[in-house]
């Protein structure tokens, strides 16, 4: 389960070194989820749903994860690098090296984002999944469309968002400690390996 809209939060660490006591309150709900197999993302804001999105995921080769992510990091644009994931080519040339993806915004550590796409055909989104990994919106070059699905996701996401995978064929969830993956972890787990369990 999530924090409630508005709900407030003090954490107290009584840490070696380190006691404080931080308050803070939770904002609104942003629940997004991507279905790879209908290929399509559901937009749900405080428990009403305000966009569907066609979606390209990650291809046979390469699926997405499935599980619950948090956008922790956003980019309006940013280089992306097979050679950075292990993605090479023979002769360790990397799959694919594109100068300035638009609306990227980080789902794990290991490389998994949610962002525009401008190389693949306007047939793509909502047909066919054929990406590293990564979550694919239709988008311009540059990123300079607002009207663009991508835009539009992007200016309306804040880091600590959730974005659910689901129906992906990597039947993998994604390991909690990869990003801000947590919640993929059972809380029995998660109280076992504390300093309580």
């Amino acid at each position: 389960n999530y924090w409630k809209p508005g709900s407030t939060v003090t954490v107290t660490l009584n840490l070696h070194g380190i006691q404080k006591t931080v308050t803070f309150k939770i904002g609104r709900s942003q629940i997004s989820t991507v279905d790879a197999k209908t290929k399509q993302m559901t937009v749900v804001r405080d428990g009403k749903t305000i966009k569907t999105i066609p979606i390209s995921s990650g291809s046979t080769e390469h699926p997405t994860y499935n599980g619950q992510m948090v956008i922790s990091e956003k980019f309006r644009q940013i280089h992306m690098n097979g050679a950075t994931v292990g993605l090479t080519k023979k002769g360790g040339k990397p799959s694919y090296d594109i100068e300035a993806v638009p609306h990227a915004m980080r789902l794990t550590a290991s490389g998994t984002f949610i962002h525009g796409n401008y190389w693949g055909a306007d047939a793509v989104f909502g047909k066919v999944n054929t990406s590293h990994g990564c979550v694919g919106l239709k988008d311009v070059q540059g990123g300079g469309d607002g009207r663009q699905p991508a835009a539009w996701f992007f200016d309306n996401s804040m880091i600590g968002d959730v974005v659910i995978v689901k129906n992906s064929e990597d039947k993998t969830m994604v390991a909690p400690d990869n990003g801000l993956s947590d919640w993929n972890m059972p809380w029995s787990e998660w109280v076992a390996g504390s300093a309580t369990g």
